[in-house]
C-alpha cells in the first residue's frame, strides 16, 4: 500500500507538473499574464505532494491524494485556464462543495494520524464532528481571504459575484463539510 501512495503521488504530481509547465511557456509566449500566473501557480501546488514522500508512512490513502490532483485540474486547468468559471455559473459553487467534502477527510485522515488507535475510542462522536466540520469551514474562510486579497491587489477577477458569490462560496464549502461531518459521526467507531 505505501508503494501504491508514493507512485501515486509521483505519477500525478510529475504529469501535472509538465502539463503546467507546458501550459506555462504556452502562455508566456503569447503574452497572457493572468494565465501564464495560474499556470506557474498550478505547477508550484501540484509539487507540494511530493513533500508528502518525506513522511513515514504517508499519511494520506490514494483515493485522497488523487481527489487532491482532481481538485486542482478543476480549478486551476477547468476553472480558469479554460474559463469554465465565466461561462458556467455554477462551477464555482459545485467546487466550493467538493473542495468542502475534500477537506472534511482530509480531516478524518488527520485525526487518525494525531489520534492514537487506543485513545480514539474514548474521543466522544461530537468531537470528530467538530473536527471534521470545522476544518473545511476554516479552510472555506481561509480561501475566500486569499480571494479578496488576491483582487485587491492583482487580479480583479475572483470575486466577480461580490459578496453574493462569497457568501454562496462559504455556504457551499461549510455544507460539503457537513456531510463528512455527518457521515463521520454516524460511523464514530470505526473513524
Amino acid at each position: 500500500m505505501r508503494t501504491l501512495r508514493r507512485k501515486t503521488i509521483m505519477v500525478f504530481s510529475t504529469l501535472f507538473m509538465i502539463f503546467m509547465l507546458v501550459l506555462f511557456i504556452i502562455y508566456l509566449v503569447k503574452g497572457d499574464s493572468s494565465r501564464w500566473q495560474v499556470a506557474l501557480g498550478g505547477v508550484v501546488v501540484s509539487g507540494l505532494p511530493l513533500l508528502l514522500l518525506r513522511s513515514r508512512p504517508i499519511p494520506f490513502n490514494s483515493a485522497l491524494i488523487i481527489g487532491y490532483y482532481l481538485l486542482l485540474f478543476c480549478t486551476t486547468y477547468l476553472g480558469s485556464l479554460a474559463s469554465f468559471y465565466l461561462h458556467f455559473k455554477w462551477w464555482d459553487t459545485t467546487l466550493h462543495l467538493y473542495k468542502g467534502i475534500f477537506v472534511g477527510f482530509a480531516a478524518i485522515a488527520l485525526y487518525k494520524i494525531f489520534i492514537p488507535a487506543h485513545v480514539r475510542k474514548d474521543v466522544s462522536p461530537w468531537m470528530i464532528f467538530l473536527l471534521v466540520f470545522s476544518l473545511p469551514v476554516i479552510a472555506t474562510v481561509l480561501w475566500e481571504i486569499y480571494e479578496f486579497v488576491g483582487d485587491q491587489f492583482f487580479t480583479h477577477t475572483m470575486q466577480m459575484g461580490g459578496n453574493k458569490d462569497t457568501m454562496l462560496d462559504i455556504i457551499f464549502g461549510m455544507a460539503g463539510g457537513l456531510v463528512v461531518a455527518v457521515y463521520a459521526w454516524l460511523r464514530r467507531g470505526k473513524v
